[in-house]
C-alpha cells in the first residue's frame, strides 16, 4: 500500500515527538524503545541506543523494503529493525511499528501470559487476546518471524522476556495502541492481585468487535 508518509524533516521529528510522548507517558524507559514509518522512500527508524531528548531528524534512519542495506553516511539502525520491516511487509496497510518495554506488559511477557478478554478495549488489538510471542535473541532474525507470527490477525502483541509491540495505519494510531497496550496489562495484572478477573465471552467480544467500526482511533 502506498504510505501517506514522505521522507521529510517533519516527518522525521513527528518520530521524534511519538518517542518522547511514549516517554512521557511512562511506556519506556531509557533507550530501549523504538520507532519505525513506511514512507514513500522506505522505512524510516530510529537509530540504535541514542537519547530520545538528545535525538534530531536526520538522525532517522532510512531503510530499503527490500532488504537490501541502508545508504552509507547514516546512523546505525535500532538493533530491531529487522522485526520492524518483517512487519511492515506482511501487513502493507499498516504504517507505523512501535516497541517498548512497559513494565506491566513486560510483567506479563516474563510469565508468557497472554491478555485474555478481560476488557472490551483488548478488541482494539484486533482479536479476543492479546498473545504473547515466543521468545528469541533480540535483534535476530527468529524474533522477528516468532513477532510476524503473533501478529497474524493482531495489531499488537506482547514478546516473551522482552517487552511488547504494536501496529498502526498511522503513526499516532500505533502511539495511541502502545500506551492503550499498557493501560490494559496494569489493569489485568492488579486484577489478578486482587481476585479472579471475569472474561468476557466470544460473544460479548463480537458485539465490541463490531461496534469498534464506530470508535475514534479503532482497529480496523
Amino acid at each position: 500500500m502506498q504510505s501517506p508518509y514522505s521522507d521529510t524533516t517533519e516527518t522525521r521529528q513527528a518520530i521524534i515527538e511519538a518517542c518522547l510522548a511514549m516517554q512521557a507517558a511512562g511506556v519506556n524507559q531509557g533507550v530501549s524503545g523504538n520507532i519505525s514509518l513506511r514512507t514513500d522512500a522506505g522505512m524510516l527508524i530510529t537509530p540504535s541506543g541514542q537519547d530520545y531528548e538528545k535525538m534530531h531528524p536526520d538522525m532517522m534512519v532510512l531503510m530499503p523494503l527490500d532488504g537490501s542495506p541502508p545508504g552509507k553516511g547514516q546512523m546505525k539502525p535500532s538493533s530491531e529493525w529487522q522485526f520492524h520491516r518483517d512487519i511492515l511487509l506482511a501487513k502493507p496497510a499498516e504504517m507505523a511499528v512501535v516497541h517498548a518495554h512497559p513494565v506491566f506488559c513486560t510483567a506479563l511477557a516474563m510469565n508468557h501470559q497472554p491478555i485474555p478478554a478481560c476488557h472490551y478495549m483488548v478488541a482494539a488489538f484486533g482479536g479476543d487476546d492479546v498473545p504473547v510471542a515466543e521468545y528469541a535473541l533480540f535483534g535476530s532474525q527468529d524474533l522477528s518471524r516468532l513477532v510476524v507470527q503473533a501478529l497474524e490477525n493482531r495489531y499488537g502483541c506482547l514478546m516473551a522476556n522482552h517487552g511488547a509491540v504494536v501496529t498502526g495505519d498511522s503513526l499516532d494510531r500505533a502511539l495511541w495502541r502502545m500506551i492503550e497496550l499498557e493501560t490494559l496489562a496494569k489493569g489485568y495484572v492488579t486484577s489478578l492481585n486482587i481476585g479472579n478477573p471475569k472474561i468476557l465471552t466470544p460473544e460479548q467480544m463480537s458485539e465490541v468487535k463490531k461496534a469498534f467500526a464506530d470508535y475514534g482511533l479503532r482497529a480496523r
